[in-house]
């Protein structure tokens, strides 16, 4: 799509100490975190550094009055209500250029909540959703360079630089709440067989600690890659629980800080994974729940203690199986001995591969990639348009993940957290 070289202006910037509507201010700085005085009454689902800034133009505005609707500049939660724009009909990682000193980088859609029902005059917030009415919603975007914005500032379109993060913003964002339902899945299965999980879930941040078992599957945090001034309510829950802990973010946490691993994201659509011919005598099929110790033996043999301590895969097994959009599959030889096993967790029209391996005396075989491109055949008889999957860079399961068909699309760091970095 071609961007336009100067589009247009602010009307309006507006702030507010948390909810509904933003009051006009005459000025407002704009740093990482969006605008000074500007907050969010429920921070862990708005703010942070990809949704910094929100954007709504009064030609979408004046499309709701028209309809009847009681919105206001300010009143659906915009930060700058300009003209000449129809924000979400311009492509995400276009650069913008508001007044002489701030530069913004369109991110994601902004998805509406119940906090808007008063705006409409039949309460259906979904009037602004970009999925019912794609030109009349609000966009986010990151803060590329700060300063000062002002009503009349001119607005300048630039197309992305290369590279742009805001581009895969959209696809990022999904694959934050996929991880995040994943792992709720495996925590609420381990707590379910009896483990001792300590869950903290609000919004997009998640947390598990659980200090009879050491390592990140059930120490971690979700949600720091868009929330990270946000760290303080995690390590506090860390804290609490006397567990270390791992934070996989988009930023160092602390001063100095080096990652105690990376993790590689890989995506591509179900449809582009390679088929793999099977093994000679090697046949795949799904598990039930009544087959979950088939799942947790061969996890257990190729691992040693798959989740961090003895005991935890069989524990979690039986619940995990039974989980709704948790599905399982096995390789098994020609006598019917599981030879290696994989998951496939959906959410929102994705497809997360977790739990792959292979036991020690079957690898080299090619058990990987066709379990890989079983689960990819799954996922899209399943309706999903992307696959997903995190490996550590360079390593046999990355490899294996490129050879069928999937690209990467993003490394993360992930830190380990003790008391002692605060």
């Amino acid at each position: 799509m071609a961007i336009p070289p100067s589009a247009g202006r602010v009307y309006q910037v507006n702030v507010s100490p948390g909810g509904l509507p933003k009051l006009p201010v005459a000025e407002a700085r704009v740093t990482r975190l969006g605008l000074e005085g500007d907050r969010h009454r429920e921070d862990t689902v708005h703010g942070g550094p990809f949704r910094a800034v929100c954007l709504y133009g009064m030609e979408a505005i004046e499309r709701l009055q028209a309809e009847g609707h009681p919105t206001e500049p300010g009143g659906v939660g915009e930060n700058l209500t300009t003209t000449g724009l129809d924000w979400s009909t311009i492509p995400a990682g276009t650069r913008v250029e508001v007044g002489s000193e701030v530069v913004l980088e369109l991110t994601t859609p902004a998805m509406p909540c119940n906090t808007q029902r008063p705006n409409f005059r039949d309460g259906r917030f979904g009037r602004i959703s970009i999925l019912t009415h794609p030109s009349d919603s609000r966009m986010y975007a990151r803060v590329v360079r700060d300063g000062t914005v002002r009503p009349g500032d001119p607005i300048t379109l630039l197309p992305p630089e290369p590279g742009s993060l805001g581009e895969r913003a959209g696809l990022m964002a999904r694959i934050d709440r996929l991880e995040q339902a994943s792992n709720l899945r495996l925590w609420r299965a381990a707590i379910a067989g009896g483990l001792d999980v300590r869950v903290l879930n609000d919004g997009e941040l998640s947390i598990a600690a659980a200090p009879s078992i050491p390592g990140p599957a059930f120490n971690q945090a979700n949600g720091l890659r868009t929330l990270p001034h946000l760290l303080p309510r995690v390590t506090e829950h860390f804290d609490r629980h006397g567990v270390a802990g791992w934070l996989p973010m988009h930023e160092p946490p602390w001063t100095d800080a080096e990652p105690d691993y990376r993790l590689a994201i890989l995506v591509g659509p179900p449809a582009s994974v390679d088929g793999q011919p099977l093994p000679p005598g090697v046949t795949i099929r799904r598990l039930d729940q009544s087959e979950s110790a088939i799942w947790s033996e061969v996890l257990d043999d190729a691992d040693g203690a798959a989740f961090g301590a003895e005991g935890v895969t069989a524990t979690l097994a039986p619940h995990l199986l039974a989980t709704r959009d948790v599905h399982t599959l096995a390789a098994f030889d020609g006598v019917g001995r599981a030879l290696a096993v994989g998951s496939l967790h959906i959410h929102g029209h994705l497809g997360l591969l977790r739990a792959g391996d292979v036991r020690p005396e079957a690898s080299g075989r090619g058990l990987q990639r066709s379990l890989i491109a079983a689960r990819a055949a799954l996922a899209r008889e399943l309706g999903c348009d992307m696959l997903v999957s995190l490996a550590e860079p360079g390593s046999v399961s990355e490899r294996n993940l490129l050879r069928v068909g999937l690209e990467r699309l993003a490394v993360r760091d992930v830190y380990a957290y003790e008391r002692s970095h605060q």
